[in-house]
């Protein structure tokens, strides 16, 4: 059985009509699912108080946050990453963003006290969020809270970023732990934010080589990314045996996101999300939890997210979307939506330097294995 993870208080997190990370992409998948004929059983997480945020977050940029969500203005907002057009002050912004901590670390607990061997959060995935920084849309780093109660019990955990952006506030709060392995795939920092992620940002100390970063060139497909990410998750996940993997399930790789040139296609999700499983079973317990993350074409983070939840419960794919649902937000978005669930094939025009990036991929592979192996030895 898979645990499912929501609280109404998600939709709160609405950072702007203009903005592009959208609360309607929470909404859009539970529609869907239920007009597909799934009945969600969620789990509905409590807050999480502003004091238990220390454990990741320094008390000062907490209350900031705090101060900022209640609408009380601070003549400090953008030393803290506030007040931006990535990260507006918005009434209410706060309190939200503790629901949704609270979602992924509840996910963790149901993990910890052996209730799921696999959780689904509908939401969270804020993993720019830093110590004392709000960045890319994200106000606390829910994933580092789960991760960091894991690893109080004891737990030795694996974190997985397949969002498009580089995982780098999840990196930062644990670039010194050596019960923590981090793994981001995502498009190079040369071309895209953070501008970080790269193969030599490995670890210090007891965590020296045990943060792993794949920089992908621009235009990636899935055969290339499908490549590497396997040969990555096996030779890592062999090595470090964590109790548990938590994975970032950004949607923002597919290739019709307006934010970054990834070209991966739903199809090429349906597959990384049973290899990421397959690993799971293999390395790590069986144990996983998934959270949202990134996505910003609407239409498609909702299928792909779909996906996600059919892939977990070993549901079926189905060839069409229902018809009440794609009208409902044709209507609404003011789009046209395809009729098929799954993209058409093929999707796109041909890449041009397709083996050139196929093999920059590989050699990046390559280098990174070859930089950090000799220390799993």
């Amino acid at each position: 059985m898979c645990g499912l993870v929501v609280h109404p208080k998600y939709l709160d997190y609405d950072l702007g009509d203009r903005h592009p990370f959208s609360p309607l992409r929470i909404q859009m998948v539970t529609e869907l699912l239920t007009e597909l004929g799934h009945k969600l059983k969620f789990e509905t997480p409590e807050v999480v108080p502003p004091e238990k945020l220390e454990i990741i977050h320094d008390p000062e940029y907490i209350e900031v946050v705090e101060k900022a969500g209640k609408g009380i203005e601070a003549e400090n907002f953008e030393q803290y990453g506030l007040g931006t057009a990535d990260n507006p002050v918005k009434t209410g912004m706060a309190e939200s963003a503790r629901y949704i901590a609270g979602g992924t670390l509840h996910g963790a607990k149901l993990l910890l006290e052996g209730k799921f061997n696999k959780v689904l959060q509908f939401g969270g995935g804020f993993h720019h969020a830093r110590k004392n920084l709000a960045a890319g849309f994200c106000l606390y780093n829910d994933l580092a809270l789960a991760i960091k109660e894991m690893t109080l019990h004891g737990w030795h955990v694996a974190y997985l970023d397949i969002d498009v952006h580089h995982g780098d506030g999840v990196q930062e709060l644990f670039y010194d732990d050596d019960k923590v392995m981090t793994i981001s795939l995502h498009e190079s920092g040369e071309f895209l934010f953070p501008g970080t992620g790269w193969i030599y940002e490995s670890g210090k100390g007891m965590g020296r080589s045990l943060k792993l970063n794949l920089p992908l060139e621009p235009f990636t497909e899935g055969d290339s990314y499908i490549f590497v990410l396997e040969k990555l998750l096996d030779e890592a996940l062999s090595y470090f045996k964590p109790d548990a993997l938590i994975v970032q399930a950004g949607a923002d790789p597919h290739f019709s996101d307006p934010l970054a040139d990834l070209m991966l296609t739903t199809n090429d999700f349906e597959k990384i999300y049973k290899i990421i499983l397959q690993k799971t079973d293999a390395y790590a317990k069986g144990k996983v939890m998934f959270t949202f993350g990134g996505g910003y074409s609407l239409v498609a983070t909702a299928r792909i997210w779909s996906l996600l939840y059919l892939v977990l419960t070993g549901s079926g794919i189905p060839d069409k979307l229902p018809v009440a649902w794609k009208q409902k937000w044709e209507e609404r978005l003011g789009i046209k939506i395809s009729d098929s669930f799954h993209d058409p094939n093929p999707s796109y025009n041909p890449i041009p330097r397709k083996e050139e990036i196929t093999n920059h991929n590989k050699d990046m592979l390559r280098r990174l294995l070859d930089m950090v192996t000799p220390d799993w030895l």
